[in-house]
């Protein structure tokens, strides 16, 4: 028999060479196979008859098949298999592509199922290489799961089949009490369901039971990370300076920066670390925010560090908040990668002798070797592009450090309150004075000659623009822009001469930093790229902001790419364009146009796109999620809330027996970031 923690190689019908491909798709141990859950299903049991379908509708067919194969070679490595099925009234003609294997399996006058596209013609109907089963194979619900291409759906499935056949009964890891309250199915039903449902009651029964847990399992690690800062803390600033700071900069502050500024500095007067999460809309002032709080530390006696995803964003935080400190007598230095070994050892000397009052940097802050003389206050900027684990490791720099975490991704309080279960929140809800409003429009594809005039024109007054394009390469059979594709054609036509850019996110980080660099230095006059602008780097001569296939992002999205331009006092410009006929993508992208609310909009992003495009892949810095979604599973997510506060008041360590699996979980999820 099996056990969860087996290597995957030892699943009957895997060797070391199959398993090397399991390892690519993050599967290890039989438990990883088993909680990589199929993304969704087919139901082969849900058939029509020819009669019944629209022609070029995808379908499920039961059919005889009336003929044998007749084999035809088109060309070398190109072989047609041809063959007749009836569905007892209308003939499908079926061809099947280069697979020997299945066209020598059919039999003549025995059932099947066929999946496919059916076309229909006057007197008989076509299928071209349809999926086929065989009908007395008992089909019913079946498990598509995220494969590779040297491992697909089918050898997945194969091998959760028997990893299941030969694991003994799954131990249970919520209380019978848990399981009663909130009507959940066993541990043991779920997972055997979730993979080969029986039917789709079952199969809901089998989501609810995983989903809860997992969730349970996010909000008890979040609530007892939240817990870390009830521990004591030695760095208590005795003397608030805001209003101090704010002297210093050439420009009046906004009611919000003031309010969170003053949250900051009041959390930090108290015994127990800072936790908070700064949220505000793009341009709405956050590093100011940073600035202040980071002054009150300094000057109270203590180290601050402020770490950025990238290294021009950390540069461009150097820069900012060195203008902001330079009457100051603050001491501040910057630490990133790409910095010669000489100047590393020179500043990390300097931190370690309290010779430095604050550093900027990137992930390098967190390496081992950095450390401080007295550390008492940690910022992460654009929070959604680092993990609970690396706030955490920054966090370990010092005992009881306080922390800030900044997002411009705006997200509905209630929301946000559930989301970031471990930290406080202060929002910026005001724009600050002088931001000029980003003028909207939404256009068609026939009014490119006229974009690239308009841009002609700012580029000879020495300004810049984006063209995000949805995708980095062509892709066959669809009308959606590349940005290499892009970036060369304008290259060698319109805009022949111009110095363009190209970015995408597969490109080396040294490589995306020297074009961000010369695109910020002006010396790239448009810069082509895909969404991983959307976030970070002021360049205020970028006027202009081209979304191409604008009907292709979600609402959230589209609005923190709008974001890039209009950072400098230029009238700054957005243009959607879409050649889509979908009523859904006009309204979505007329709400873009009529207004410039962050907040207003994700609410509407929420409404309209639905929740599952909200975050995206990376679900917002937070551990990954195997089968829950924070957004169209929020009612279990406020139960699973309701359900942890309960276990933690009545055993906080989670040292009851029937709370010890549900601590192992958490170390699973959250690594050794979260306290015992």
């Amino acid at each position: 028999m099996l056990n969860l923690e087996n290597d995957i190689r030892y699943i009957k019908g895997i060797g070391e060479k199959k398993a090397e491909l399991f390892r690519k798709l993050g599967i290890f141990r039989v438990r990883d196979l088993i909680e990589h859950y199929p993304r969704g299903y087919m139901d082969w049991s849900d058939y029509k008859t020819v009669e019944e379908c629209e022609s070029g509708e995808t379908v499920f067919i039961k059919a005889a098949m009336v003929s044998t194969v007749k084999e035809h070679m088109v060309r070398k490595g190109m072989t047609l298999y041809k063959c007749d099925f009836s569905d007892g009234k209308t003939v499908i003609r079926v061809t099947i592509f280069n697979n020997k294997y299945l066209a020598e399996a059919l039999n003549i006058y025995k059932d099947y199922i066929l999946y496919g596209k059916i076309e229909k013609k006057l007197t008989y109907a076509e299928m071209s290489s349809p999926k086929i089963e065989s009908a007395q194979s008992g089909l019913g619900i079946k498990p598509i799961y995220h494969a590779s291409e040297k491992l697909n759906s089918n050898a997945i499935q194969k091998a959760v089949k028997t990893a299941l056949g030969s694991l003994d009964t799954l131990a249970e890891t919520l209380s019978s009490d848990i399981r009663l309250k909130y009507n959940l199915a066993s541990l043991d039903f779920a997972v055997r369901q979730i993979h080969f449902p029986d039917n789709f009651e079952n199969l809901k029964k089998a989501k609810n039971r995983l989903i809860f847990e997992e969730l349970l399992i996010l909000q008890l690690g979040l609530l007892k990370l939240k817990s870390k800062r009830k521990k004591k803390t030695d760095f208590i600033i005795s003397k608030n300076y805001t209003e101090e700071f704010f002297k210093l900069l050439p420009f009046k502050p906004t009611c919000a920066q003031v309010l969170a500024v003053n949250d900051c500095v009041g959390d930090m007067k108290k015994s127990f670390p800072m936790n908070r999460l700064i949220q505000g809309d793009v341009g709405s002032g956050k590093t100011a925010v940073a600035a202040g709080v980071i002054y009150s530390a300094v000057k109270n006696g203590y180290q601050a560090a402020l770490m950025a995803p990238t290294e021009i964003l950390a540069f461009q935080h150097y820069e900012t908040l060195a203008s902001f400190f330079k009457k100051s007598g603050i001491r501040i230095a910057l630490l990133t990668g790409s910095a010669s070994s000489a100047e590393k050892k020179k500043i990390k000397l300097s931190l370690l002798n309290g010779e430095t009052d604050l550093i900027i940097g990137t992930h390098a802050l967190i390496q081992n070797d950095v450390e401080f003389k007295n550390l008492a206050l940690i910022i992460t900027d654009e929070q959604h592009r680092f993990g609970v684990n690396q706030r955490a490791n920054l966090a370990m720099k010092g005992a009881g450090v306080h922390t800030v975490v900044m997002s411009a991704t705006p997200i509905p309080r209630t929301l946000a309150l559930m989301i970031y279960g471990d930290l406080d929140i202060s929002v910026l809800n005001e724009l600050p004075p002088g931001r000029r409003e980003i003028r909207t429009d939404v256009v068609d594809s026939r009014y490119h000659n006229r974009i690239y005039n308009f841009v002609k024109k700012a580029i000879s007054r020495g300004e810049q623009a984006y063209i995000v394009c949805p995708l980095v390469d062509a892709a066959n059979g669809n009308d959606l822009i590349s940005v290499k594709a892009y970036a060369e054609n304008l290259a060698g036509s319109v805009f022949k001469g111009v110095n363009i850019g190209l970015l995408y996110g597969k490109m080396k980080s040294a490589d995306k930093e020297k074009i961000m660099r010369a695109f910020v230095d002006g010396s790239i006059k448009i810069l082509v790229s895909t969404t991983v602008i959307e976030v970070g780097v002021d360049v205020p001569l970028a006027t202009i902001m081209i979304i191409e296939n604008a009907e292709r992002f979600g609402l959230s999205q589209l609005h923190q790419l709008r974001g890039r331009v209009g950072r400098g006092n230029k009238k700054s410009y957005c243009i959607l364009v879409s050649d889509s006929k979908s009523e859904s993508s006009a309204e979505r992208l007329n709400i873009m146009k009529k207004y410039s609310d962050g907040f207003f909009i994700a609410d509407e992003d929420l409404k309209q796109r639905g929740p599952g495009d909200f975050f995206g892949n990376r679900q917002h810095g937070l551990p990954d999620l195997k089968i829950a979604d924070m957004l169209s599973d929020m009612d279990t997510l406020k139960l699973c809330r309701e359900c942890a506060d309960d276990i933690l008041k009545e055993d906080f360590n989670l040292d009851l027996p029937e709370y010890k699996a549900l601590s192992l979980k958490i170390t699973d999820m959250f690594g050794n970031s979260v306290p015992n």
